[in-house]
This record gives structure tokens, C-alpha cells and sequence, in this order.
């Protein structure tokens, strides 16, 4: 469900609006990066992802039958947790299973069971025997998986990938003097920064240039939608940023 405005327990300040961003932000509810659909307060600079702005009190996750996750503002107890989905640190909101210890991420747990356009197919598995494209190791986090399961991509992976190509645009440059304050060449920077998979794809495989280069263009359509899903809005493939993840 979907309001325009809402109020929310973390910032009762102000009332937070919903909007679309196409720039990254910092979610202060969970603080995990974002995009796309939004809760904003603009008198604050103050930013929730959906999940986090309206969280479910309760929820089951078929990973973990026999756990109940609880949302929570901030981890319980003084041990550092990590999410059981991507393996990072929870420093905000939560999911957490009082009876098993076990945590997750507000987006991590929303994450999408099944990603399909109608060409490209994907499915989310808690592991897979198979190595990742991004990283080459087993194990490690949830994955996403090609039906053909020839493709899989470490959630864990994509979150490293987003922060890594981000943090250089906004943080790594931010004592360059040719900084980045209009807004359509941060646009145009992001987008040309958007993780691509093309160079590990041909390191890991050693076959014909026409099949490698098949395998990278599936690749590319896939991480698209693994992008839209880790970061928090599943129902959109971010158009204008990720739309040339594969073109150079």
C-alpha cells in the first residue's frame, strides 16, 4: 500500500512524502542505500525506503520456516548483528527472529522470491552450489539464479558493486574542484558508474566470443532487476540510470 504522505515514528517532525528519485540516497531507517521510490522529508534532508517507511509488524520468510521476524528501530541487545541475506552489518531498522537470532535487512527481506519480465527469469535461493559471477566464491549470501542456472549473482555482491561506484562519484571526487552539482551530470556520471559484470564474465568464461558475448548481455539484463530489488523497489528497473549498464 502507497500513501502520499505519511507520518512516521522514526521522524515526528515532520510529515515524510512519497517521491521517485533516480539518485542514490541513504536510507536513515535502515542505512542501506536506495533508489528510486522514497519517503522524504525535503525540511530535513530526511529519506525511508518503502519497506522501512511502512514495514509490516510481523512477517515469515519461506528461507526460514519455523521463524517469525519481528520489525525492530534498532538491533537488540549490544552484539553487532549482520543481515542472514546479504551478510552486512544492521546498524538501523530490522527483522529479527527473537526464537533463532536470525536478522534481516527491511529490503533484503521483501527481496522478491522471482524476478521476470517475460524474457529474463530469475530465482532467489538462500544458496547455490555453483560460484558467483561477480566474485567467483560458493556460498557467502542469497543469490540470484538464471532458470538456465548458468547465471548467479551474490546479493551480497551487488550491494559491494552499488557502494563501491557510488561512493567514488559522491565521496571519492568530493575534494576535486570540478564537482558534481548539476544535477543532470550527476545523472549522466551515475549511469556511466552503474556496476558492470562484462570484464568478470569474460574471465570466468573461456569459451567462443559469440557465447561470452550472449552470457554478458543476459547478465546485464539480469543485474538490472537484481539492482531495482536490492535496493528497494522491485516494480522498476530504474529506466533512466541502469538502462546502460551493459553498453559499453
Amino acid at each position: 500500500m502507497k500513501y502520499n504522505e505519511i507520518y512516521h515514528f522514526s521522524h515526528p517532525q515532520h510529515k515524510l512524502r512519497f517521491e521517485y528519485s533516480e539518485f542514490p540516497f541513504k536510507c536513515d531507517g535502515c542505512k542501506e542505500v536506495g533508489i528510486g521510490s522514497r519517503y522524504k522529508c525535503t525540511t530535513c534532508d530526511y529519506d525511508l525506503h518503502m519497506h522501512c517507511a511502512i514495514p509490516s509488524a510481523s512477517i515469515t520468510h519461506p528461507f526460514y520456516k519455523k521463524c517469525s521476524f519481528q520489525f525492530l528501530s534498532r538491533p537488540p541487545g549490544s552484539v553487532p548483528r549482520y543481515c542472514n541475506a546479504c551478510e552486512k552489518d544492521i546498524t538501523g531498522f530490522l527483522y529479527h527472529c527473537n526464537s533463532c537470532g536470525f536478522d534481516l535487512h527491511p529490503c533484503c527481506a521483501k527481496l522478491p522470491m522471482v524476478l521476470d519480465d517475460g524474457e529474463v527469469k530469475l530465482y532467489l535461493y538462500r544458496k547455490v552450489s555453483a560460484s558467483c559471477h561477480r566474485c567467483g566464491r560458493k556460498g557467502r549470501s542469497w543469490s540470484y539464479r538464471s532458470t538456465c542456472k548458468k547465471y548467479n549473482l551474490h546479493v551480497a555482491c551487488v550491494k559491494e558493486m552499488l557502494v563501491d561506484s557510488w561512493h567514488e562519484i559522491y565521496f571519492g571526487r568530493a575534494n576535486n574542484n570540478n564537482t558534481y552539482n548539476n544535477s543532470s551530470n550527476n545523472c549522466r556520471k551515475l549511469e556511466n558508474r552503474i556496476p558492470s559484470l562484462k570484464g568478470t564474465l569474460q574471465t570466468h568464461h573461456r569459451k567462443s566470443k559469440g557465447k561470452v558475448q550472449k552470457c554478458c548481455e543476459m547478465a546485464g539484463l539480469a543485474l538490472q532487476f537484481i539492482i531495482s530489488a536490492v535496493l528497494g523497489d522491485p516494480t522498476t528497473l530504474i529506466a533512466g540510470v541502469v538502462g546502460s549498464l551493459m553498453s559499453k
